[in-house]
């Protein structure tokens, strides 16, 4: 039996950010608490131009002041001109920023230009973080940060 044209429609419609997406536990209160002291704070992404309307939709984007996107930019990390993007964006020098990444090649990459950095390794016990081998500063839960600022 081929599909209802309501079948279809129904499979091309928009679905909100929430019902697709979730945060990690500790990312709102961490970025409340990190706005609430007034941290200014962007996003340095590969992602698609969408990502703050995603981040709308989620009740995150008011903390960001800028996003650094890759489809936008048009150049991916570790090129030196997504967090110039940044840290320009906030008018600040990198030496005042702190740059967070999965991906701790991304973040040796961030304090090579003299940005500080921390490779968020979730899934490694805080006694051994998988970064610690590659010389790169490591946390295991955003709320880390908040010992920082």
């Amino acid at each position: 039996m081929p599909p209802t044209p309501e079948l279809l429609a129904d499979l091309r419609r928009e679905l909100p950010a929430a019902v697709l997406l979730e945060t990690y536990p500790d990312v709102l209160p961490t970025l409340e608490e990190l706005a609430r002291r007034g941290v200014r704070m962007a996003v340095v992404s590969d992602a698609w131009p969408n990502l703050p309307t995603l981040h709308a939709g989620l009740g995150i984007d008011r903390f960001f002041e800028a996003y650094a996107i890759s489809a936008v930019l048009g150049c991916n990390k570790p090129d030196p001109r997504m967090y110039h993007h940044a840290s320009t964006a906030l008018g600040l020098a990198p030496h005042h920023c702190l740059f967070v990444d999965d991906d701790p090649t991304l973040v040796a990459a961030a304090l090579a230009l003299g940005y500080t950095g921390r490779a968020l390794s979730r899934d490694t016990p805080a006694s051994a973080p998988a970064s610690a081998s590659a010389g790169v500063p490591a946390i295991t839960s955003l709320a880390d940060l908040l010992s920082l600022f």
